[in-house]
């Protein structure tokens, strides 16, 4: 088990560093209140935005805060205290 423990550790720490890393090179949300004040309807662009390289690194997050769940979740199960 010590093994294991220690390769789920290594992966937790890979992954956290890529998760602190891919959200700061997002862009911010424009948005919410202020983009429906200002009119920011629906474009072209934003239908769209899972073809971009926007929208691939908002899937990448989405599946590294997935991933990061899950082994802070194996990494506190009782086999490995």
């Amino acid at each position: 088990m010590g093994a294991l423990k220690a390769a789920l550790t290594v992966l937790f720490i890979l992954v956290s560093i890529a998760v602190v890393g891919i959200v700061l090179i997002q862009d911010g949300e424009s948005g919410g209140l202020t983009g429906s004040i200002s009119g920011g309807g629906e474009t072209f662009w934003s239908k769209n935005k899972d073809r971009s390289a926007e929208g691939k690194v908002e899937k990448a997050t989405k599946y590294l805060v997935i991933a990061f769940m899950v082994l802070s979740l194996l990494l506190n199960l009782p086999v490995f205290g």
